[in-house]
Formats: structure tokens, sequence, C-alpha cells
């Protein structure tokens, strides 16, 4: 991967068109790089696809406050909520849900 100089973008490649080489092109500003011949790859990254935390742990479980919602899986009338700010302050905060059916343990979020 490579990035741009200028602004910081990642860069995207062009192929060999109308003319111009091969060459890295930035899709934010003006900025291209031609890429030479002979250009190989120095390093590879392997990546590690990094695990997903829940919205509501079982620790928010013991102390989140309760309501009387329909869960949408299993109809349990009771679930825990747990309100997080997830977009700009002028927008409504999100209620995040969690069935308190121990079979089930549904999440889901409103608003």
């Amino acid at each position: 991967m490579e990035f741009c100089p200028t602004c910081g973008s990642m860069l995207l490649i062009e192929l060999p068109n109308m003319g111009h080489a091969t060459r890295f092109y930035c899709t934010t500003c003006p900025y291209v790089c031609p890429i030479e011949r002979g250009v190989k790859i120095k390093r590879k990254q392997i990546l590690v696809r990094k695990g997903i935390d829940p919205v509501i742990s079982s620790d928010d479980i013991k102390n989140a406050p309760t309501t009387e919602v329909p869960c949408p899986i299993c109809r349990h009338d009771k679930a825990a909520y747990k309100e997080i700010q997830t977009r700009s302050a002028d927008e409504p905060a999100t209620l995040f849900f969690k069935c308190l059916n121990m079979k089930c343990g549904h999440n889901w979020r409103e608003g």
C-alpha cells in the first residue's frame, strides 16, 4: 500500500492507458506517481481479523437497567438496555437491547 505524500490518502493503481505507464494516483488530490520497471514487493503483511466486542457485555447486563420490550426473536417481554451516542451530538442516542431470556440472549438496537 502506498499513501499520498500530499494529503495522506491511500493511492490507487492505474494500469497503462492512453500512452502513460502504470502509475499510482490519488483520488483526493492531483498527485500521480509513475511506477518504474523492476518494482518489487518488499514486505507482505499478513492481517489478522480482530474479534468483535459485544456492545452489552455480561458485566453490563448485571448492572444494566431493564425495560419491558418484546424480543424480536423469542418474544420474551424483558430486555436490558444501554444507551450509546453513536452519531453526532445533535442526533438522538442509540439504544442497544439484549434479551434477558437465558436461552435467547438476542441483541438488537433502536434508533
